[in-house]
């Protein structure tokens, strides 16, 4: 990570204020920068710290909670009505109160039943107005309790699994996300070195055709090519210049699509160094399997994505009996004309409760809801294996790829160095005589393709590694995953 973000820092100070126009990187340069600097990178990584911060929330709903409820001041003047006992009827009485209070609460939940521990501390103040005035202190001094549904849906321990699977699928799809990002970088990359490719292909080519028709102008003088053969050389001429002129564009293009992806200013040149030939590396089909169902986040998400129908089904499963619930407190209170006397001999406090509800008729709401989740759960477990074996077998066609495209780029660089020597010889036999106009387009046309064939060989060989790494987000040249790396750092 550090030498990412140096590679970020150098290449913005050279360009920043356009002091330099021009820079060259390699592939892995490339990679870096874009990691570091480019806008998916701060996107990607904002995304993570979204994720972060929502687990982080959900270990802080662990803890004990600790809140303090007031009511400050609750002033009334109005007029009620009273029961006169004396007279055995009901009368209209004005009233003016003040009354204020204020508590403390401690609560923890408790995972594994689904109930919550909590601890109290209350004080009340009531001040009565008008003619009978008088004062009163109500206070609980302590009060400890638990609460629970006794036969209802637990959410905390449907929480315990999701939760943290969640905030892992978090983190690898930061880490599959940046993956992908260096693939990005390595299809710009790669666009790039095959547009610098064809202009330089083009420049040497309209070199090599004005060469060609000025030798073909000598050597038409003496009847040594026909007139036919001299104006399909100077058409090449002509061709090569339109031909680069449409290169440059290409160029341009794609050198603006780079600077762009990398945050670069849109002014700047980029020049390519190409990567050489990779270290022969074969990768077995069933190590890149079980990494990826290890650490890709989409077979974490598929797994997600189960137990949340599992839940729901557990969920409207208990909804659909009866309900039953129960809260026990034990503690302390008292009543008193000063605050002094309302904390003093205080009173036991105990407080039981059960409730319990009975659906009697709801018409088959509550089935049909369960019946639901139930087929939902089948159809997302079907799904998921579906989605399962696709991700397997892009994976094992990709792996399949690599270790054939390393064969390739042996053989596409075999067959560059064989077109360079080729067409080095016919240009040379075309200028002394003994080859014509045909031979030599041919064997420059197998020299340019073969440069293509490098390229896209490498360019192949790059993509499939990384989206090797991308779908089993590990390291096979330091053989680590990269999940465990990434906690590391």
């Amino acid at each position: 990570m550090k030498r990412k973000y140096l590679y970020g820092i150098i290449v913005l100070l050279l360009i920043s204020g356009n002091a330099v126009s021009q820079i060259t990187l390699t592939l892995e340069q490339t990679i870096a920068i874009a990691a570091d600097s480019s806008l998916e990178a701060f996107r990607t990584k904002n995304m993570y710290l979204t994720g972060y911060w929502k687990y982080r929330t959900y270990q802080a709903g662990r803890l004990p909670g600790l809140s303090l409820n007031l009511t400050p001041a609750q002033y009334y003047r109005d007029i009620t009505r009273r029961y006169d006992s004396e007279n055995d009827v009901d009368v209209y009485r004005k009233q003016e109160s003040f009354y204020a209070s204020g508590g403390l609460q401690v609560k923890q939940n408790f995972d594994l039943l689904g109930g919550s521990f909590f601890l109290n501390s209350d004080l009340g103040y009531m001040r009565n107005l008008g003619n009978n005035a008088y004062t009163q202190f109500t206070s609980v001094p302590i009060m400890v309790g638990y609460q629970q549904e006794l036969i209802g849906y637990n959410p905390f321990k449907w929480e315990r699994k999701i939760e943290p699977l969640k905030f892992e699928t978090v983190k690898k799809e930061f880490l599959y996300n940046m993956e992908q990002l260096s693939e990005q970088a390595t299809a710009y990359f790669f666009n790039l070195a095959m547009a610098q490719v064809e202009y330089d292909m083009a420049l040497e080519n309209v070199s090599s055709t004005d060469t060609l028709y000025r030798v073909g102008e000598q050597r038409q003088k003496i009847a040594s090519i026909t007139k036919a053969d001299l104006l399909t050389l100077k058409l090449d001429a002509v061709n090569a210049r339109n031909t680069l002129q449409n290169a440059e564009i290409d160029l341009k293009r794609a050198m603006f699509a780079l600077a762009s992806y990398l945050n670069f200013d849109k002014n700047t040149e980029i020049r390519l160094r190409l990567p050489g030939r990779p270290v022969n590396r074969i990768l077995s089909v069933d190590e890149a399997l079980m990494h990826a169902r290890d650490n890709n986040p989409k077979f974490l998400d598929l797994r997600r994505q189960v137990l949340e129908a599992e839940q729901e089904v557990d969920r409207t499963k208990k909804e659909s009996m009866f309900n039953a619930s129960l809260r026990a407190s034990i503690g302390f209170n008292q009543v008193a004309n000063t605050f002094r006397d309302a904390y003093s001999n205080p009173l036991p406090q105990d407080v039981v409760s059960v409730s319990i509800s009975i659906p009697l008729v709801d018409w088959g709401v509550r089935k049909g809801k369960y019946n639901v989740a139930r087929n939902t759960l089948n159809v997302t477990q079907i799904s998921a294996r579906q989605e399962e074996l696709s991700l397997e077998e892009d994976l094992i066609m990709t792996v399949g790829d690599f270790n054939v495209q390393q064969k390739m780029i042996l053989s596409a660089e075999e067959a560059l160095d064989l077109s360079q020597m080729a067409y080095a010889e016919t240009k040379q036999r075309f200028i002394i005589g003994k080859a014509d106009i045909n031979s030599l387009t041919l064997s420059l046309n197998r020299q340019q393709e073969a440069e293509r064939s490098y390229i896209k060989a490498l360019r192949n060989y790059r993509l499939s590694y990384y989206k090797i790494r991308k779908l089993t987000l590990h390291d096979f040249e330091l053989n680590v995953s990269l999940s465990r790396k990434f906690d590391y750092e």
